[in-house]
């Protein structure tokens, strides 16, 4: 164990660099997918307008459905096995496609399915894969752990998109898939290289799985600082669900801006979730981790208003640009600090369970995000939606706000860590010591910057 006044380099660890590697070929690979399949199913497959809103849908489906069972099939199990089995899921049923389009008999239902069981087997892997950094990584390593994973997925993401289109435009759609099922299979490969040890299971004898689902449940409703950290999770998932719905639509069709810039803008943003990623540990060291959060969600809604305000032009495409950029260094510092408060404070045969609970309350939110943009859109009109969704931003902010947490001076666990004198909040000790053999797990593939991040 290394010694408290020590600052280890994370770099150091076998497997932790197997990890990485591992996590952020997967992550390159699903911004491929992300990327390709919609291209496929309209240009390919001529899917309607209706088609394309389906097999969004299932592909948003199963973390919705299947989070909590996974978060305590990773408690109960080894959680190594449970990412390469969702990696492994994954590439075959991605392999299908340029398969089948090579016999020419892809179709649109085959795109469904294997959209519906790529979702599954990704939310089998991130159960285990986010619960897999407490067990790996000594508690005082978590911080810099989930910022340099955060800064290295947000590049990963961008260049898995412009890999994606390179592909597509040389190989072809079906053929460009081929990326990603290469990018699971360096996953499962790095995962079954990892030698350090998963870390304590859930006594799982005789108890059904639904019983530990309602642990997962009490547990996270009964400690103040998951119950708000995953309420401030869930809410503001929500509000940034209506908000993208429509935001692609509103900046190519109300504010005329071309494809290039859009991809500039985009671009901007990517830069900006690594910025906020890497500078979260120092941020949170010099302003206290409770304050820094506020500060962000409190900044998160001002950077809608350069969209709200813009008219066509290029001086508004910088404005809107630069207030991505601002709004995903703000969600992504956040979110990085949150999640390592969750994982400080969580027993270790919790872990799973209590990332589950959050990813299944973030991730139903969307869908009927997705749905209350539609109508709203429909309804009243694209901008005034778009500030309702800007309205709804504040809605975090005041649940950090009216809790004790929002004076976290220091991580928990410290023996510094305090809130601010008014609010008594004591912040539970970690549950026992970590095995020192880093790895390092987050949210993966679909989870970013505010799950941080949605």
């Amino acid at each position: 164990m290394t010694s408290s006044g020590a600052r280890p380099s994370l770099w150091r660890h076998r497997d932790f660099r197997r990890y990485l590697t591992g996590q952020a070929a997967s992550v390159t690979g699903s911004s491929i997918s992300t990327m390709v399949i919609p291209v496929l199913a309209v240009l390919e497959l001529d899917a309607t307008t209706a088609e394309v809103a389906w097999l969004t849908f299932l592909s948003q489906l199963p973390p919705a459905l299947l989070a909590l069972h996974a978060g305590a099939l990773a408690d109960r199990h080894s959680k190594r096995k449970q990412m390469i089995t969702g990696d492994l899921v994954s590439a075959a049923a991605l392999a299908s496609v340029p398969v089948a389009a090579a016999l020419d008999r892809l179709s649109l239902p085959q795109l469904m399915v294997v959209a519906a069981v790529q979702g599954a087997a990704g939310v089998l892997h991130d159960a285990a894969a986010i619960s897999l950094l407490p067990s790996l990584v000594d508690r005082s390593l978590l911080q810099r752990s989930n910022s340099r994973i955060g800064g290295l997925f947000a590049i990963a993401a961008t260049a898995g998109s412009n890999l994606g289109a390179a592909l597509t435009a040389l190989l072809g759609p079906a053929r460009a898939l081929l990326g990603d099922v290469l990018s699971y299979l360096v996953s499962a490969w790095c995962t079954a290289r990892i030698q350090a040890p998963d870390g304590p299971r859930s006594a799982a004898e005789g108890r059904r799985l639904h019983t530990e689902i309602g642990e997962g449940l009490r547990y996270v409703h009964g400690d103040h600082q998951l119950r708000t950290l995953t309420l401030v999770n869930a809410t503001t998932s929500f509000a940034l669900a209506l908000l993208n719905t429509l935001w692609a639509l509103y900046l190519l069709r109300s504010l005329a801006m071309s494809a290039t810039a859009f991809g500039v803008v985009l671009g901007l943003g990517a830069v900006g979730a690594a910025a906020g990623a890497l500078a979260a540990p120092s941020l949170a060291a010099r302003y206290g981790p409770g304050p820094m959060m506020l500060a962000a969600l409190a900044i998160t809604p001002l950077t809608q208003l350069p969209l709200l305000l813009a008219f066509p032009g290029l001086a508004w495409q910088f404005a809107v640009g630069g207030a991505l950029f601002v709004q995903l260094v703000c969600a992504a510092a956040a979110g990085t600090t949150q999640r390592t408060i969750r994982q400080v404070v969580t027993a270790d045969g919790m872990q799973a369970r209590m990332q589950a609970v959050s990813t299944w309350l973030t991730s139903g939110a969307r869908p009927v995000a997705a749905l209350l943009a539609g109508g709203l859109g429909t309804w009243i009109g694209v901008r005034p939606t778009l500030i309702v969704g800007t309205c709804l931003l504040v809605v975090p902010l005041v649940v950090l706000y009216r809790s004790p947490l929002r004076g976290l001076m220091e991580m928990p666990g410290s023996a510094a860590a305090a809130p601010a004198p008014a609010e008594a909040f004591t912040p539970p000790t970690p549950p026992g010591p970590s095995v020192p053999n880093p790895a390092v797990a987050v949210d993966v593939r679909r989870e970013r910057s505010a799950e941080g991040g949605p």
